[in-house]
């Protein structure tokens, strides 16, 4: 296998508290941490893993987003992926448009797996990777918590909601992501420097000629109500008085 196609998304720090914007237009994003999407990182992880075992020759990093997106494709590079590619959008985009954009892009590099986190933490979807296995015509295996290489074939351990079940997939295929499959390594200054130096190409996402149209649209946001306080009851009498109350029982 000579490349491995790797998604990374920029979203809003797994460690910040999302905030809704006053005029419930959307999340604030304003001076707050950005960082790659966790399960995308996983994913990077077994492609760099993977590269080292001799198993790849080539790990890419793809990203599509605005031009800050760039700062996730440098921690990419540093991690140890080969090169960048931004297809860059003011605009979100949904994960159908997502999937079209890798089409193209797997067809430009022929890759020999393209893997990608199950979802992402910010719309927790869990769309894109099935998509674009059904538009490329190639097999997937999603909810990956252990992946093998076996020549033309890959060998996948996945969590579903009965335990665990195991595939084996014919190569190229897409491969997403779960939580358990590996610990993502630090990125050490080092390798910041380096990964400096490393291609970054950008790429407007009008280049591509994909259309970006939608069915849907997100019309407004609201935080969840905030929890009620909880009260203390004397006996049991009480607790089912104070159910009555509520309208429970």
């Amino acid at each position: 296998m000579e490349k491995i196609l790797v998604g990374l998304k920029r979203v809003v720090d797994y460690n910040v508290r999302v905030r809704v914007r006053s005029d419930g237009s959307g999340v604030e994003t304003d001076g707050v941490k950005m960082s790659i999407n966790p399960f995308d990182e996983i994913a990077l992880e077994e492609a760099l893993r993977i590269k080292e075992r001799g198993e790849a020759s080539e790990v890419i990093v793809v990203s599509i987003g605005p031009s800050e997106a760039q700062q996730q494709l440098r921690t990419g590079l540093a991690m140890g992926a080969d090169r960048a590619i931004l297809i860059e959008s003011a605009d979100p985009v949904d994960p159908l448009t997502a999937a079209r954009v890798f089409l193209e892009l797997v067809n430009r590099e022929q890759p020999g797996m393209v893997l990608l986190g199950k979802q992402a933490i910010d719309n927790d979807n869990n769309q894109a990777g099935q998509m674009l296995a059904a538009i490329w015509g190639r097999p997937q295996a999603t909810f990956a918590s252990k992946v093998e290489i076996q020549g033309s074939t890959a060998t996948v351990t996945r969590e579903v909601d009965i335990g665990l079940e195991t595939i084996e997939i014919d190569l190229p295929a897409v491969v997403t992501t779960d939580l358990r499959l590996n610990e993502p390594r630090y990125v050490k200054l080092p390798d910041i420097m380096k990964a400096k130096r490393k291609p970054l190409d950008i790429t407007p996402l009008a280049e591509l000629g994909v259309g970006t149209a939608t069915a849907h649209a997100e019309v407004a946001f609201e935080p969840p109500e905030e929890r009620q306080k909880g009260i203390m009851v004397q006996d049991v009498a009480g607790l089912v008085e104070a159910l009555k109350d509520k309208g429970l029982v």
